[in-house]
């Protein structure tokens, strides 16, 4: 009797993460005098695997509540806002088997505000917005296990090899602070 076993399963063979920051502008009916307050509301998003990346269309409405007419008034201002996040796949397993591939979108971070200000010519309001993604795709693939049907199986058998899960790509580099300097800590 053989001394292994193929086993096929359902795996994370794909992940990738992608933080977003959008600025949105948009026109009030009225000539804003100060910002009172802005939320995000409504988010809702789909996700497609396309080639080695996940793209995610979403939408979510920014409410802005400002004052105007030298704060004697204010109002709320509701724009839909629509996306595209494209996610970058990093492949656990390039062996994956042909088939069914299932997409699992996760919010890491919801959409937020970061800030809302009037726009140099005073018309206008501008939204800053961040928002995070985490994304696997889960599809088939083989297992190899060892039957050991006396319990005697030695740790010495088996051949490691350490994946490195947080691996850094090129792109993540770029939010990095290069004045960010750490202290040295006196023990």
């Amino acid at each position: 009797m053989s001394q292994h076993r193929e086993i096929i399963t359902k795996a994370v063979i794909g992940r990738g993460r992608k933080f977003t920051q959008a600025t949105h502008t948009f026109s009030p009916s009225h000539k804003p005098t100060s910002i009172l307050g802005c939320w995000i509301i409504n988010h809702q998003y789909e996700a497609k695997k396309r080639d080695s990346t996940v793209e995610l269309d979403g939408t979510y409405d920014i409410n802005v509540w400002y004052s105007f007419s030298d704060n004697t008034k204010t109002e709320v201002v509701t724009e839909k806002v629509a996306y595209t996040d494209v996610i970058k796949l990093k492949y656990k397993d390039e062996n994956y088997l042909d088939g069914g591939q299932e997409v699992v979108a996760k919010v890491l971070q919801q959409p937020n505000t970061l800030e809302a200000t009037i726009s140099p010519n005073g018309n206008k309001v501008i939204v800053q917005v961040e928002r995070e993604f985490l994304a696997e795709v889960i599809g088939e693939t083989k297992v190899w296990v060892v039957i050991d049907p006396d319990g005697e199986f030695e740790e010495e058998e088996w051949d490691d090899e350490e994946l490195d899960d947080e691996e850094l790509d090129d792109e993540e580099f770029e939010d990095l602070n290069p004045d960010f300097l750490i202290e040295d800590v006196e023990e």
